[in-house]
């Protein structure tokens, strides 16, 4: 089973189906236990960061992510739960969960385009991924594949653990993390095929993490 973390930050309906739709066992939950006996756990997102870690810090659900993290649990982080796996966030001044060294910052709404038009802020819409490294989670999926971004914020983390990249005024990161533990800046549930795909990879990945235990 999957369990798609619960922290009141919106946007685990849209996974569960996704999940659902692909026949991956999956439960939206903040439970302790089930998140530790669970093969993977989903880091999903939508809002403001500075509402996310309050929530996670009021229960003290920010100490259970960070130690299972530790524990190499595979943890897949969307949109806001990409970004507060990170250091710090601009939006709301926010102290995030420090699991990812980096920050998260605002779209300079003066960039311009490939068309030297400026961008709009926030970045919504279909966008690619430039792979930097090889990731478990893009196999088979087309290097040309767009997927559905709807941000204002984007993550900037340390060289190190950039993984791929988006062109929008600049290139900036949109997935980022290591082995196992991954974040991606899009939404793969609303991406349709490659984002199911993306999904569907993530489940091997854990099955086969658990089988190897």
């Amino acid at each position: 089973m999957l369990a798609i973390f619960d922290y009141k930050a919106g946007n685990q309906t849209s996974v569960h189906r996704a999940l659902e739709h692909l026949g991956i066992p999956n439960e939206i939950t903040n439970d302790p236990a089930k998140l530790d006996r669970a093969k993977g756990i989903i880091f999903p997102g939508v809002g403001a960061a500075g509402q996310a870690m309050e929530e996670l810090e009021s229960g003290g659900l920010d100490e259970v992510i960070k130690k299972l993290i530790a524990q190499k649990k595979p943890v897949l982080g969307i949109c806001v739960g990409c970004q507060i796996l990170l250091d710090y966030s601009e939006e709301n001044d926010t102290k995030a969960l420090e699991v990812i060294p980096g920050e998260c910052r605002l779209f300079n709404p003066s960039w311009v385009d490939y068309e030297d038009i400026q961008i709009r802020v926030p970045h919504m819409g279909w966008n690619q991924v430039e792979l930097i490294k090889e990731c478990e989670l893009f196999e088979g999926i087309d290097p040309d594949a767009d997927f559905y971004f709807v941000h204002s914020y984007y993550p900037a983390p340390k060289e190190e653990f950039v993984i791929g990249t988006t062109r929008y005024g600049i290139d900036f990161c949109s997935v980022h993390g290591r082995r196992g533990l991954w974040a991606v800046q899009f939404h793969p549930e609303k991406s349709g095929r490659p984002g199911l795909k993306m999904l569907s990879n993530f489940y091997k990945f854990c099955q086969e993490a658990s089988d190897a235990e």
